[in-house]
């Protein structure tokens, strides 16, 4: 059972970081729509300001109450996140808030905090409402995604894409339930870890299918870690107690490596060096995560000392 700091710690932690991930994939899939579909395109729009809005509430509230592990990730922002935003928006017309970014920029972390009266039932509120807007969220993706799969509108998103970035909202949707419950989230390692690497296989294989046809290095890159995440997820999935820390040492190599290929990948993408029909602001979406999982593992094996 958590106590009152530790809740509002980890919501707060859990929507700075999901929250945007929620937002951008709006965002993506605003970009991957035909004019045709115009009504789609402005639902998720919708849903992305939506999305801004709650980010920008819980930006407010974490100042000064998040822990410095989490901020040192660079798993709420990265020093890639402002440019490519502002890369996106130039490039596509979508509307982006970035003056979001600019305040998570600017966020002080916890120094010992007592937290302020009624903050617990602001976060509890707020969770409240992220649920809702979650569950509101999924249900777009699934319509989105069962009429592409019948063939009556056409996206550049990847139907397995599609899929992907429902298990994420499930996945964000799942964790704050049980922390409203006063349940941790993630508790349970080897299925976190499961997930963890089944997105980042998944990475790999977008980025690969994504890139120019003669940009055979990354391309091959990019197939050798959908290869890995393969293998370790179903290492990770025969894990046992006693081999846990093993395999979590295995992830954590694995996923600090894929985490400078994609450090790369951005870097490459603003200064227009790499072919690709790549969004750029996903590059900097999915180094995010590879820098969560990266805290995530350490965290455990330090429990582990």
């Amino acid at each position: 059972m958590l106590d009152e700091k530790r809740f509002i710690q980890i919501s707060l932690e859990l929507n700075l970081f999901f929250a945007r991930i929620m937002k951008e994939h709006m965002i993506f899939m605003e970009a991957g729509l035909l004019a045709k579909n115009s009504d789609l395109i402005l639902e998720a729009d919708q849903l992305k300001r939506s999305f801004e809005k709650l980010l920008g509430e819980t930006v407010d509230l974490s100042d000064g109450v998040i822990r410095q592990a989490t901020m040192d990730s660079n798993e709420f922002v990265t020093p890639y996140t402002l440019e490519l935003e502002n890369m996106v928006e130039s490039l596509t017309g979508i509307c982006i808030d970035t003056n979001l970014t600019l305040k998570e920029m600017e966020l002080e972390p916890n120094l010992g905090y007592n937290h302020p009266s009624q903050l617990g039932e602001r976060v509890f509120n707020l969770n409240n409402r992220i649920i809702n807007l979650i569950i509101e969220i999924i249900n777009f993706k699934d319509q989105l995604l069962s009429k592409v799969e019948d063939c009556k509108i056409f996206t550049f998103i990847y139907p397995s894409m599609q899929e992907h970035l429902i298990r994420e909202a499930k996945f964000y949707l799942n964790s704050l339930i049980n922390l409203q419950e006063r349940k941790m989230p993630e508790k349970d390692i080897i299925k976190t870890e499961v997930f963890w690497d089944e997105i980042m296989g998944e990475h790999a294989k977008y980025i690969r299918g994504m890139l120019d046809p003669t940009e055979e290095a990354l391309f091959n890159e990019a197939n050798d870690f959908a290869i890995l995440f393969e293998k370790l997820t179903g290492e990770t999935i025969d894990a046992v107690k006693q081999s846990i820390v093993e395999i979590t040492k295995k992830n954590l190599k694995a996923t600090e490596g894929i985490k400078e290929f994609k450090s790369s990948s951005a870097e490459g993408l603003l200064a227009c060096e790499i072919k690709s029909i790549i969004n750029p602001l996903l590059a900097d979406h999915v180094l995010r995560e590879a820098n969560r999982y990266i805290r995530v593992l350490k965290t455990y094996l330090n429990t582990l000392k």
